[in-house]
């Protein structure tokens, strides 16, 4: 049986209150506190037993089990063989303070020159895709001249993951407009960008169409409508300047508008969208036999109780988030009550570009982290709204009368609710006429790892726990007929995460990225793989066995990994106690 997460935990009254339940880890902004010490255990029960009797039951034959990653959070090299600037190598060297670690892409988790050993460890986990992004400034890097260099980077990689029989999965635009283009005319911001959009769709599908069988035209379009353009937390780092407050934080830009330049932004996304599945499926899916789709943030909103108002709301908040996008590429305009309430700052569709965008996809992905209670926040006439989100009329609130929607642990974001997994999967179903669904990004981060020890670092059960529990709601999604094609665990490697630097991991393998790495050949990176590295081996393997035993480290097994730490961290209770590893089933206490 699935693990179960029996107990939760009050809320730190002193923690900012979290933002629209719509925020994924690109999404959220850092925390300012540190771990509650006051902070009770959390009880959790784990299980010997295999999660669902044995491998794989209850998904269906051919069933896509892999993990994902990103190019700008992965690769590093940003200034090698070619590849030019991106607008988030800009914005991290001209907005340190908006980092939380004051860094930037390099030297990522070092996939530029590991990428076969990235390849070794999805052969080692036993997956059998894998998604991943193409860098727009590598292969292209004024936007216009192909690299060859690049081109052959990405060639080599598709080639090695076809020799080993695992499917790319690939991510056309994930954030990383070339600099150049958006000095050139504000990139997505002006329309101009929809040809050059296509043009590096195109390259795209000449150079590896013929290898790749699954595109992605846009990953989270949400994200970088609101934090790049609405808070100014993400590249390209435009909000209303020159400094406003928003859920208890101060954002500053120098230029920006927050409540029209994110609608300008997304619906330019949604005809570059359009415009380049178009072209696929006319000039490309005949010949090369692939699938186009789109990856929208799914985080998932309930009511927080069942009066009308607060029902209203949960549908408001979710026609923000999901229906922003998900709308117009299955109907052909945005969700009534966004039009309604956003007025002339959201742009109108032509009649032409409407039927463009009708069922515009093969598959939707959706990326899913956790869940919020949604309550109705009224309507006034002297409203003023600060940023997008205002317009919903929404407050978004993690926990009900103190008891939280799902087990936090310290400073996260994430709190566990997997039942928000399976309503997001019925409510795409129902609404959107039963497509074909992956979910494209699922996983939980250890948050400020510079107060765990690496044991604990490595050790990670929480997470496995955290996959165990969605891998169930998964299944009864499926017995309630939802058509899921295949799950990807966010992420493969411990990486960049954007305005949260390396202050948050949520890889399945331990990576070195500290400033000690060389920014020109970072060539001592190894892929060390945690407790759900091993778990998530385990449950794709075919033969039954107990779940692996946690990793027990001495002070001299610890010397030997490469940390980037001057002198070992100290001061913060073990998360796991190796000595309490069930072998039947028992119950772990998590100190948080």
């Amino acid at each position: 049986m699935a693990l179960l997460l029996l107990a939760t935990l009050p809320i730190n009254g002193t923690k900012m209150e979290r933002m629209a339940s719509f925020i994924s880890p690109s999404v959220r902004q850092p925390l300012g506190g540190r771990t509650n010490p006051n902070r009770a255990a959390a009880t959790v029960r784990c299980s010997s037993e295999r999660v669902f009797g044995n491998a794989h039951a209850g998904f269906p034959a051919g069933f896509a089990f892999g993990a994902a990653s990103a190019a700008y959070q992965v690769e590093g090299a940003t200034n090698v063989d070619g590849r030019g600037p991106s607008i988030w190598d800009y914005f991290c060297e001209h907005n340190r303070d908006k980092i939380l670690d004051g860094r930037d892409g390099e030297p990522g988790a070092g996939s530029y020159y590991h990428h076969k050993e990235d390849v070794d460890r999805l052969v080692e986990l036993g997956v059998n895709v894998y998604r991943f992004s193409i860098s727009w400034s590598r292969i292209l890097p004024d936007g216009r001249t192909v690299n060859p260099k690049g081109i052959e980077y990405y060639k080599k990689l598709i080639r090695e993951l076809r020799d080993k029989n695992i499917e790319p999965f690939v991510t056309i635009f994930h954030w990383d407009v070339p600099q150049a283009l958006e000095e050139e005319y504000n990139g997505f911001l002006d329309k101009h960008i929809i040809s050059d959009y296509k043009y590096f769709a195109k390259t795209c599908f000449d150079h590896f169409g013929e290898e790749v069988k699954h595109w992605i035209t846009l990953n989270e379009p949400l994200t970088f409508c609101f934090l790049g353009y609405g808070l100014g937390s993400h590249a390209p780092g435009r909000c209303t300047p020159p400094k406003f407050e928003y859920g208890g934080q101060d954002y500053e830009c120098q230029a920006g508008d927050s409540i029209r330049e994110p609608y300008i932004v997304g619906h330019n996304l949604l005809l570059a969208h359009a415009e380049v599945v178009q072209l696929y499926k006319k000039e490309y899916q005949p010949i090369q036999g692939g699938k186009i789709g789109i990856t929208l943030l799914a985080d998932w909103l309930i009511p927080f109780d069942n009066s009308p108002q607060n029902i209203e709301a949960q549908k408001r908040g979710n026609d923000f988030n999901i229906g922003w996008f998900m709308d117009p590429i299955k109907f052909g305009d945005y969700p009534f009550s966004m039009k309604s309430l956003v007025g002339d700052r959201l742009p109108a569709f032509t009649s032409e570009e409407s039927t463009s965008l009708i069922d515009s996809f093969d598959f939707v992905g959706l990326n899913y982290y956790t869940s919020s209670y949604a309550q109705n926040r009224g309507f006034t006439i002297d409203f003023k709204p600060t940023v997008y989100i205002d317009d919903a009329h929404i407050n978004t609130r993690t926990d009900k009368d103190g008891i939280p929607i799902g087990y936090c642990e310290a400073d996260s974001w994430v709190n566990v609710y997997p039942t928000g997994i399976k309503d997001l999967l019925l409510h795409v179903k129902e609404r959107y006429s039963d497509p074909d669904i992956y979910i494209t990004e699922n996983g939980v981060l250890q948050n400020q790892p510079e107060f765990l020890s690496l044991e604990n670092e490595m050790n990670d059960v929480y997470r496995t726990q955290y996959q165990s529990v969605h891998l169930h709601e998964l299944v009864e999604a499926i017995r309630l007929g939802v058509k899921l094609k295949g799950y990807f665990l966010w992420s493969l490697l411990d990486s960049f995460e954007w305005n949260f630097g390396y202050t948050s991991k949520f890889g399945l393998y331990y990576v070195n990225n500290s400033l000690e790495i060389s920014r020109e050949k970072q060539d001592y990176m190894p892929r060390i793989p945690k407790y759900s590295a091993r778990w998530y081996k385990w449950f794709l393997s075919i033969a039954k066995a107990p779940p692996p035993p946690l990793v027990e480290f001495k002070e001299e097994d610890c010397a030997s990994i490469p940390t980037g730490r001057a002198t070992p961290i100290r001061g913060r209770k073990k998360i796991i106690d190796s000595k309490s590893v069930p072998t039947e089933s028992k119950t772990i206490t998590v100190s948080t």
